[in-house]
């Protein structure tokens, strides 16, 4: 079942078993009132037991571009376009939320964005090939992040 995540009143609907429900929820929020802001698109989530082919298609590029796996369980993914840009999102139990961005019609503006919620530890899949900038957010307090560009096609 789609949940369209509320950015005015950030709810841990989905997140409740993570241990950081909270700043996941918040960080979340905050991606969804960027996709408002920015594109007028209303940012939905479903469960990750119902998009597979969504989780696939991120662990692809994921395992191709830098042999990344993830132990930690996702929760919810996103997928959809604005304007000429492909988005995918997932988020981790752990509070981690990985996202895609496709441009359609230009392979120098596609790359894999992490962003950790407060409050959780950089994962170990990451921790020595990733260097995290932070970012204040009102939503979901100190954002960390990092991304890589993708190479291949997908």
């Amino acid at each position: 079942m789609s949940y369209v995540v509320n950015f005015k009143e950030v709810s841990v609907v989905g997140l409740e078993t993570s241990p950081v429900a909270e700043a996941l929820a918040g960080l979340r929020a905050n991606e969804a009132r960027y996709f408002m802001n920015k594109y007028k698109h209303e940012f939905t989530v479903i469960p990750a037991a119902e998009s597979q082919e969504t989780l696939d298609y991120v662990n692809g590029i994921l395992s191709k571009e830098r042999s990344l796996e993830f132990a930690a369980r996702p929760l919810e993914t996103s997928r959809f376009q604005v304007e000429n840009i492909r988005f995918a999102y997932v988020f981790y139990e752990d509070g981690l939320a990985v996202n895609v961005m496709y441009t359609v019609d230009d392979p120098k503006k596609r790359a894999v964005g992490f962003k950790l919620s407060e409050g959780m530890e950089v994962p170990k899949e990451l921790e020595t090939k990733f260097k995290f900038a932070r970012q204040k957010s009102k939503l979901a307090g100190t954002i960390r992040g990092s991304f890589f560009v993708i190479k291949g096609e997908y």
